[in-house]
């Protein structure tokens, strides 16, 4: 019923727009991408199926660029693009190329705050480990653990027990993962401020300042 009454209103506001066509498909593509990002995710860590030999950082990455980064970053800039009269190709994929990276890096900073983030900073408990999700968190885990590690992580990850959690949230610890993140987010803010300065300051172009705006708001978030 609601992803119906996304064309509903888009032929009832917007159906002499030039760009109709380009809305409805824009939708279509993005709703797809989505689809196909929940269809991997669920294939990948089926509830109640954990099986970690189907976890991988490149899984984890295709899994949050599908479903997450597509609709929350990319769907949103294009939409306004395409209100405005934007029609270069060139301009589209230019803005994909730094907003799709953007998504995936909010991603990784929910993954991490589902696990080390306070009730009070995140406003709900973290699931991710005791529901068996391919997480940004335990794929690290699992590119550094000994085989006795993984055995760890093996008889542990996705029970439904606080003893079994504590265990894993140990083990990342042993990892340094907080650490391993902080690495992450600096080398994320450094490769998307490369991105963005590389947007030609020209007439009818991108402006850097709406995606320094973007980064800015979820750089070093902590909810």
């Amino acid at each position: 019923m609601i992803e119906s009454s996304i064309y509903y209103m888009i032929k009832k506001h917007l159906r002499s727009d030039p760009a109709y066509v380009d809305y409805v498909e824009l939708f279509l593509e993005t709703t797809f991408q989505t689809e196909l990002g929940q269809l991997v995710d669920l294939l990948t860590a089926p509830e109640g199926d954990v099986n970690l030999e189907r976890f991988s950082l490149k899984k984890h990455q295709l899994i949050v660029i599908w479903k997450t980064a597509y609709y929350s970053f990319y769907l949103p800039v294009a939409l306004a693009m395409l209100f405005v009269g934007i029609k270069d190709e060139k301009l589209f994929e230019q803005a994909k190329q730094i907003l799709l990276p953007l998504g995936e890096y909010f991603q990784v900073q929910d993954d991490y705050l589902d696990c080390f983030g306070t009730h009070e900073q995140i406003g709900k408990i973290g699931t991710d480990i005791v529901d068996g999700k391919c997480s940004w968190c335990v794929n690290i885990a699992l590119s550094l653990a000994t085989p006795e590690q993984k055995t760890i992580l093996e008889d542990n990850y996705g029970r439904k027990d606080a003893t079994a959690e504590a265990r894993i949230k140990e083990l990342y610890a042993e990892l340094e993962l907080p650490r391993r993140y902080q690495e992450y987010e600096q080398s994320s803010y450094e490769r998307l401020n490369a991105l963005i300065d590389a947007i030609p300051e020209v007439q009818g172009g991108l402006k850097r300042d709406l995606f320094r705006s973007f980064l800015s708001k979820i750089y070093k978030r902590s909810k």
